[in-house]
């Protein structure tokens, strides 16, 4: 049986390898040319990996829904929050044994956060940025699916933060939403700020394609300790009124990568999974799915960034 990985970009050969690596038989195949009649009458199929672009998709859920396939889609899933709701809707005879690529929920602070408990927090803060034009090389902004004003922007792109928030704080409700845009990107966000409000706690979540330097930091204020996170570094200091410690994490980023996999493998075989408290089962995401849905709807943007994108 063959683990099919449609999307053959970047983020689909790290998937295609990361299945040969744990010993599975995996095919990478190309969104552009994909026969789904083919593929549908083929027997060998065992699950799908979804790598394609955010706007296809609905397609392939529906498809594997309707096969018993179960799958593993790359995020952002939509960037309406009726376009989520039916991908939700779509996928739900194959859900419990599905996932929805959230990664950053396999980083080793954002699963030690969540042990910890965080009923005392008050106020929280996610950030992310980096300079978008030194994102990949050979790779131009202009003509990727971000600087498209239906479905692009840094909210969809960077959309983790807001996952972690989802995750870790799911009574706090969308605020509101303000960006600053790109006179040559006409209703596409640069840099972002979302509003979070509920259940005891205040937050934000940042996201930004033009930070000189890479940044990727969490803080949560509690009633007994504060909280500070580099995700870069990694590293999380805790203070409280008898001093700091520094906790320090070693791991490689393909190991959220090769974590949220192997769990991706044990659900759709119906197995035991690793156990981390924030794994991304399909019919556990649509709350982040609608979060990330209906800040992207409620953006708005006043104002420009200064910088050349090509």
């Amino acid at each position: 049986m063959v683990i099919a990985v449609i999307g053959a970009g970047s983020i689909g050969k790290r998937h295609f390898a990361n299945l040969d690596a744990l010993g599975e038989r995996a095919e990478l195949i190309g969104w552009r040319g994909f026969d789904r009649a083919a593929f549908e009458a083929r027997g060998d199929i065992e699950a799908v990996v979804i790598a394609t672009s955010t706007p296809i998709r609905l397609e392939l859920i529906k498809m594997c829904a309707a096969n018993g396939w179960p799958f593993y889609a790359e995020k952002p899933l939509a960037w309406r929050e009726a376009q989520a709701q039916a991908i939700h809707d779509a996928g739900a005879p194959v859900a419990a044994r599905s996932m929805v690529g959230f990664m950053m929920r396999y980083h080793p602070a954002v699963v030690a956060l969540a042990e910890r408990g965080l009923e005392q927090v008050y106020r929280f803060s996610f950030e992310i940025g980096h300079d978008v034009r030194q994102w990949r090389e050979n790779w131009s902004f202009a003509g990727s699916y971000a600087a498209e004003p239906e479905g692009g922007g840094v909210l969809l792109d960077l959309c983790h933060e807001i996952d972690m928030g989802v995750a870790l704080f799911p009574d706090a409700g969308l605020v509101s939403v303000d960006a600053v845009g790109h006179g040559d990107f006409p209703g596409v966000d640069f840099a972002t700020q979302l509003a979070l409000a509920g259940g005891g706690a205040v937050g934000s979540v940042s996201m930004d394609y033009v930070s000189p330097v890479s940044v990727r930091r969490a803080s949560l204020r509690g009633q007994s300790e504060i909280i500070d996170l580099d995700f870069l570094a990694p590293e999380m200091r805790i203070a409280d009124a008898t001093g700091e410690t520094v906790e320090r994490f070693e791991f490689e980023r393909n190991d959220m990568f090769m974590g949220a996999m192997r769990d991706f493998l044990a659900l759709m075989r119906e197995q035991e999974t690793s156990g981390n408290p924030l794994l991304p089962r399909f019919d556990r995401m649509r709350a982040s799915s609608l979060m990330i849905a209906r800040a992207w709807e409620a953006r708005r943007i006043s104002g420009t960034v200064d910088m050349d994108v090509c």
